[in-house]
């Protein structure tokens, strides 16, 4: 969808700075924040494509305003109502009024540190060969869904060529949206800067995006 969180490519925002040695974490409450939706992740009642979908969603006034954590807590919220875990009540409250959902797993102390180690592999396997083939021309899509995409929108309607043919994987637009995962083979497409920025881009310069099958077409 195009919402705030897609700013590639645009201007306005300023320079990135790095954070020299920056910490893992600037405050405690960060701590628990990944911790709890680590925990709620674990009642596999959403797909990691659904919570990227519910950040996506935010207001864009508290996106670009909240910080990075901020934002994890804030959709985890809207997944918690969503799936009958928590009420608005609830989370006003901060603490239980009734009887919710019960999740299907739970994610003990001793348990995480196997979790993290496995992640979250979403290769899958796809029973047609891939379409295109490396130094292929090819097109992007050009659209504006309301729903979740990977295709970002700086690169919708350009024109590059294959660079690598990296394997099938789940479909994120479909898995965001309980859909399933309807895996699609996944190209690296390098494009040039000028095709992408236009007049007054570096042309000495190439940006890859791995992108879904049904993003790309023949050019």
């Amino acid at each position: 969808m195009n919402g705030p969180h897609d700013l590639g490519g645009q201007q306005g925002f300023g320079s990135i700075a790095p954070e020299k040695d920056e910490p893992i974490f600037h405050a405690e409450w960060e701590k628990r924040a990944l911790g709890i939706t680590l925990s709620c992740g674990a009642f596999g009642a959403w797909t990691l494509d659904e919570s990227r979908h519910a950040r996506e969603c935010l207001p864009p006034a508290t996106y670009l305003s909240a910080s990075y954590y901020e934002i994890w807590t804030r959709a985890l919220e809207t997944l918690l109502k969503r799936h009958g875990f928590a009420t608005q009540a609830e989370l006003d409250a901060g603490h239980g009024l009734g009887q919710g959902r019960e999740p299907r797993g739970v994610l003990k102390a001793e348990m995480v540190a196997d979790v993290l180690a496995r992640g979250g592999p979403c290769d899958r396997p796809v029973e047609a060969p891939p379409r295109f083939a490396v130094g292929e021309r090819v097109r992007t899509k050009n659209f504006n869904p309301e729903t979740h995409t990977r295709l970002p929108r700086y690169a919708r309607g350009r024109t590059g060529v294959v660079e690598a043919v990296q394997g099938s994987f789940v479909f994120p637009d479909d898995n965001a949206h309980g859909k399933g995962e309807n895996p699609q083979w996944v190209y690296s497409v390098v494009f040039d800067a000028v095709e992408i920025w236009g007049d007054g881009a570096d042309p000495s310069l190439t940006i890859a995006l791995d992108l879904w099958e049904s993003y790309i077409f023949p050019a």
